[in-house]
This record gives C-alpha cells, structure tokens and sequence, in this order.
C-alpha cells in the first residue's frame, strides 16, 4: 500500500512539474538506399511508413506508442516536410510530457542524422501547436532520440554542430554500434549520452519506451539503462548480459 502511495505521489509531483518535450528522429529501413542487411521487401521501403520496420510495424515507433496505455496520441501530420513523411505528436498520460515522432524518408538519412545531431547541440528549431499550447521540440526539447541505421557508417558529415548553448540535452541512440561513431560528434554537441550501443542492434521501438519510461520518473541513468537492457533481452530472446554488454550509458 505504501508503494503505491508513493508511486502515486511521484506521478502527482510529476504532473505539476514543468512541461518536458521528447523528439524522436526515426530514419526509416530502407534496403535500396541504406547499407543495411536486406530485410523482406515490404518492411524495408523507406518511402512506405505504413509497412516500415522502424514505424509502422507492430515494433515500430508509431504502433508501439499508440498501443502503449501511458501514452495518447494527440494529432498525425502527413508530410510535414519534403524529407519527413509523416509526423506523431503524444502526450503522456500521467505527467506533462509529449514526445514528438518524425518518420524520415529511408532514402534521407544523412539529412535525418543532421537534424537530430543539430538537435543534440540546441539548434534546429521545431515549434508545435497543440490546442492552445506552444511546444518546443528540436534543440529546445529535453531529450532527443535517434532509431534507425547508423548512417554514419556510409557517409561522413563535413563537420558537427556545435554546442549553442551550456544546457545538456538527454540523447539516445539505438543504431548499430553508435557510441563508437556518434561520440565526436556528441561530444561537439555538449549532448549526454543517456543511451547507445557498443555493438550490432535493432533499433525497434520497446527499447527506447522503456528507457523514456525511467527518464519521465526521473531515474538513474543506471535505471534507465537496466529498463532497456530488459526490454531488449525480452523482446530480443537474448540474455540479459548480452543486451547489458549492448546497452551502454555514458561516455
């Protein structure tokens, strides 16, 4: 009874604390126009949310957060840019918290991996309207994420955005081995790394709810570390060594 309590309690002072803003970037599969291994035709058009593997898939960032009780979706934007397809605006249904979910284009990742590292320095601006609400994602939110293909294994970035600011956004990366390839860039960002990975990874959508699920509790980056660490060994069928090997925090 007292856990509950407690439990309780937490949500409540949690719902009357400042609003937070999540963005994920989500560069789509995509077999013809990323170096990924070639996953079955209709899950890997990367101009195809609705069938994606990363978004519209039963493990996709859209179906798993529109099916997740705490979360409810607000508004869908088809289109929103030429390199977004289509854009998912939640609320949490407990605290003040949205999260803003942007489906790139497959064949735009290097564009989607600007944006989101450009968001990790505190630039790249994205204002949204809900009702009379003004919220701000991009560079203003207080954790940004990144699911899909490590870009960064194809392509080089001429150069990496800069810290705008002293604020330390919250990143996450679920790419294959992205802590190896992201921590320049990271580093130039002035961004905490609160999740990524040592090794190959699928990037689906139960790894990075789980770890959002610790970070609105304000937990330990330990905490938020062990909720994906069982997501991943769960969902995965691996050990939980094996996905804590993965699933790494900090530098």
């Amino acid at each position: 009874m007292k856990k509950n309590f407690g439990l309780a309690f937490l949500l409540i002072s949690l719902n009357a604390a400042a609003t937070r803003t999540i963005h994920i970037f989500v560069a789509l599969c995509d077999n013809v126009n990323q170096g990924i291994v070639k996953v079955p035709e209709k899950i890997g058009n990367g101009q195809d949310p609705k069938n994606n593997l990363y978004w519209g898939c039963g493990y996709g960032i859209k179906t798993f957060f529109t099916n997740a009780t705490e979360w409810k979706l607000v508004k869908k934007y088809s289109n929103p840019s030429g390199d977004i397809l289509e854009r998912l605006l939640f609320k949490h249904k407990n605290t003040d918290t949205w999260l803003l979910a942007d489906a790139y284009d497959g064949a735009k990742i290097k564009q989607c991996t600007i944006d989101f590292l450009q968001s990790t320095a505190g630039d790249f601006a994205c204002a949204i309207k809900a009702d009379s609400i003004q919220l701000q994602f991009g560079g203003s939110a207080n954790l940004i994420g990144y699911c899909g293909h490590d870009g960064l294994m194809d392509f080089n970035l001429e150069s990496y955005p800069t810290a705008k600011n002293i604020e330390k956004r919250d990143a996450i990366i679920l790419a294959c081995f992205s802590r190896s390839y992201f921590t320049p860039a990271l580093k130039k960002a002035g961004a905490n790394p609160l999740l990524w990975t040592s090794h190959l990874m699928c990037p689906e959508a139960y790894t990075i709810k789980n770890a959002i699920d610790g970070w609105i509790l304000n937990e330990t980056a330990e905490q938020i570390r062990s909720r994906a660490t069982q997501a991943y060994s769960n969902y995965q069928k691996c050990s939980e060594k094996a996905a804590r090997n993965l699933l790494v925090t900090g530098w």
